[in-house]
C-alpha cells in the first residue's frame, strides 16, 4: 500500500511541477546576484544571503530560508491536503475502503507518501541550491573555511555536517504543516478547504508572531521556531531553540495525527 501511494505521488507531473517551481525562486535569485553581484546587508534579507557572493557554498542554506516562510509550506499544505480529501473530493476513497485495506493502513500510507514528498523537496532545494551557488556565486575549495554567523570560522567538516542538521531540522517543521493539513483533510470533502485551512493557521500564526499583545502565546505557535536552523551555524552552536524547535513539531505532529487517526477512522465515509 506504501508503494502505491509513493509511486503514485511521484508519478503525478504536479509533484515534481511544485518542486521545481520551489526550485525556481532560488535559482532566479543567485542569477540575481551573480548579475548584479549585490547581496543584502548582514542582518538583512534572508539568512545566509549576505554571505554567499563570497561563498556559493553557503547558498544551499540560503535556498532554504528563501522558501521556508511562505513557499515550502505551501507545497507541503497543498499535497497532504489532498490526501484524504482529494480521495473523497474524487469519489475513490469509499472504493478504496471497499478493498481489504483498513483505514489505519491507509492513513499510514499516505502520510509516509507525504512524509517522502517533504523530505525530497526539501533535499532537492538544498541541492540545487548547493551546485547553483558554487555555479554562480563562487566554487571556492571545500576545504576553505567558512564564517559563521558569530563571526568565528567553521571547518569544511563543520558547515557539512551542520548544513545537514538544518536540511533535517527544515523538513522536520514542516511535518508539522503536514499534520495540520492530513488531519483537516479527514474532516472535509474538499482538497482545497483543507489546504486553505492549513494555510490560514500557518497565516495566522505568523502574523501573532508580529504583534506585541500575543507575546504568551507566541511559544507555543507552530511557526515560532521555523528560521531557528540559523543558530546551528553560530560557533558554538545555541541549541535553545533548535531543541524548543523540535519538541514543539513534535507535540503538533502527534497530536494532530492522533486526531486524524481518530476521525478517519471512525468517520461514515460517503464519498
Amino acid at each position: 500500500m506504501i508503494q502505491v501511494e509513493l509511486l503514485k505521488l511521484f508519478r503525478r507531473p504536479r509533484t515534481w511541477m511544485t518542486i521545481g517551481l520551489l526550485d525556481a525562486l532560488p535559482t532566479i535569485v543567485a542569477i540575481l546576484l551573480a548579475i548584479t553581484g549585490i547581496g543584502p546587508r548582514p542582518g538583512q534579507g534572508p539568512a545566509f544571503l549576505s554571505a554567499v557572493l563570497s561563498n556559493g557554498s553557503l547558498f544551499a542554506v540560503a535556498a532554504l530560508a528563501i522558501v521556508l516562510p511562505l513557499f515550502l509550506p505551501v507545497a507541503v499544505a497543498v499535497v497532504a491536503g489532498d490526501t484524504i480529501a482529494g480521495e473523497a473530493q474524487s469519489g475513490t476513497l469509499r472504493y478504496l475502503l471497499i478493498r481489504p485495506v483498513g483505514r489505519t493502513r491507509l492513513l499510514v500510507s499516505k502520510l509516509v507518501s507525504v512524509f517522502a514528498f517533504v523530505c525530497v523537496a526539501v533535499l532537492v532545494v538544498a541541492g540545487t541550491g548547493y551546485f547553483v551557488g558554487r555555479l554562480l556565486l563562487g566554487n571556492q575549495p571545500l576545504s576553505a573555511a567558512v564564517t559563521s554567523v558569530s563571526g568565528t570560522s567553521l571547518t569544511a567538516n563543520q558547515i557539512a555536517g551542520r548544513t545537514a542538521l538544518a536540511i533535517g531540522y527544515v523538513a522536520f517543521s514542516m511535518l508539522g504543516v503536514a499534520a495540520v493539513a492530513l488531519f483537516l483533510s479527514t474532516v472535509t470533502d474538499s482538497a482545497l478547504s483543507a489546504t486553505m485551512g492549513a494555510l490560514a493557521i500557518l497565516i495566522g500564526s505568523s502574523l501573532l508572531l508580529t504583534i506585541d499583545a500575543s507575546r504568551a502565546l507566541q511559544p507555543y505557535l507552530p511557526t515560532r521556531y521555523w528560521l531557528s536552523f540559523i543558530d546551528l551555524f553560530r560557533d558554538p552552536i545555541l541549541w535553545r531553540n533548535v531543541l524548543r524547535g523540535v519538541a514543539l513539531q513534535g507535540v503538533y505532529v502527534a497530536v494532530l495525527l492522533g486526531a486524524a487517526w481518530a476521525n478517519f477512522t471512525t468517520k461514515d465515509v460517503t464519498s
